[in-house]
């Protein structure tokens, strides 16, 4: 059995600066049509940086579509024609002030898969140097610290909200806890 469906047209909806939307019709399973909206995005990276201590840099803000203040690890989006590895050393340094020596790539995930191609790329950020920040223009973000384990404890019982920075740390602390490639061995 086929779970594909065929794109019979497509039409787009909206154009924006940070996505766009996509109206497609599409015939399915049954052979009937349907219609699907489809958010179009770049992608974006988010990074667990984690200090010598344990201690992971950790960001609060606004966010607009839920109306409250969350807490999240550094992140940002993917620019047109940028790699997400290049993406990750530029928005840690912006956000944070730091930088890393080095970087791993842990995983490769779709958080919205039944509306939208955002895809988004999560990597381990260790042996930081400290430096000054460079926030965007319309950025305001709170910058604090938090033990890898505290927040571990957190996201397993589902106290951290957004689900990027939940399986970071989940990832994060595999990797450094467990010691376990095989665990996090980011394909």
């Amino acid at each position: 059995m086929t779970f594909e469906e065929k794109t019979l047209s497509s039409e787009m909806i909206y154009e924006g600066a940070i996505l766009n939307l996509r109206k497609d019709k599409v015939q399915v399973i049954n052979g009937r049509t349907s219609y699907r909206e489809i958010v179009e995005h770049n992608g974006g990276v988010a990074m667990i940086a984690v200090k010598d201590d344990g201690k992971v840099i950790m960001v609060r803000q606004f966010r607009k579509p839920i109306e409250k203040v969350i807490m999240e690890i550094p992140a940002g989006k993917i620019e047109k024609g940028e790699e997400p590895y290049s993406t990750a050393v530029r928005e840690l340094k912006e956000e944070t002030g730091y930088s890393a020596g080095k970087i791993e790539y842990l995983t490769k995930f779709y958080p919205s898969v039944g509306y939208s191609k955002e895809a988004l790329y999560i990597y381990l950020c260790t042996e930081l140097v400290p430096g000054e920040t460079d926030f965007d223009e319309n950025e305001a973000l709170d910058i604090f610290e938090m033990d890898l384990d505290q927040l571990f404890k957190m996201a397993v019982n589902g106290e951290i909200e957004d689900g990027k920075t939940a399986i970071a740390i989940m990832q994060a602390w595999a990797k450094l806890k467990l010691k376990s490639n095989e665990l996090c061995s980011g394909r």
